[in-house]
């Protein structure tokens, strides 16, 4: 938990999970770079709203009280106990800082892959862009349940791969370059249960010039 914090968010978020009270300061909600309908139409005001203050928000509160739990505990097996929320609390406090920066007006960079590192890596990992999105649906849409859509930069085989991840798992296998909340909140009120139409909308606000420079730093 502590390495993704460090690569996905750094250099503000990282707050030392699970640290002592007096070492580690309180997470907090990050503010969005965009107000909350510039997104639309592909994702409407009130779930931008709902997404960020709420669930986000609740994922904070989580974070925040699981970590004062663990530090004021000496006990070994109520440490234990608290790690599923410290996963869960924190590992959707990192997801969702990262989706919001994933994100971005369309009249801005959403939607816009210019040539470059990233488009020229995803050809030669996919075939085309247009090719990798449509890998990159159908692996989320398949997720049972609720969970994310990740492209990550594998440091093994240095190529780019799709992956997801269950429920508020961060990404730990790779370093990530994009992520996808494929989370009911993320969407229904707009798309209702047809994920597949949320998916395809979501690439026309996705900020591919914030991807990009999560890709050229991790092949450094």
């Amino acid at each position: 938990m502590l390495s993704i914090a460090r690569n996905a968010l750094k250099p503000t978020l990282f707050r030392g999970f699970g640290m002592p009270a007096g070492v580690a300061s309180l997470h907090t909600l990050p503010e969005l770079p965009y107000a909350y309908n510039a997104l639309e139409p592909y994702i409407s005001e009130q779930i931008m709203k709902l997404h960020h203050t709420k669930h986000h928000q609740t994922y904070v509160n989580g974070l925040n009280a699981a970590e004062e739990a663990y530090a004021k505990s000496t006990s070994t097996r109520e440490r234990i106990a608290l790690q599923s929320a410290l996963k869960f609390n924190g590992g959707g406090h990192i997801n969702h800082s990262l989706f919001w920066k994933n994100l971005s007006p369309a009249d801005e960079h959403g939607g816009k892959l210019a040539d470059g590192p990233l488009k020229q890596a995803l050809e030669r990992d996919f075939g085309s862009v247009d090719e990798f999105k449509k890998k990159f649906n159908t692996a989320t849409a398949a997720i049972q349940g609720s969970g994310w859509g990740w492209l990550g930069f594998n440091s093994t085989t240095k190529k780019l791969e799709i992956v997801t991840t269950p429920n508020q798992d961060p990404l730990i296998s790779h370093t990530p370059i994009l992520g996808v909340d494929i989370w009911e909140h993320a969407f229904y009120l707009q798309y209702y249960n047809v994920k597949v139409d949320y998916l395809n909308a979501i690439w026309n606000v996705i900020n591919f010039k914030e991807a990009e420079q999560r890709f050229l730093e991790a092949t450094k």
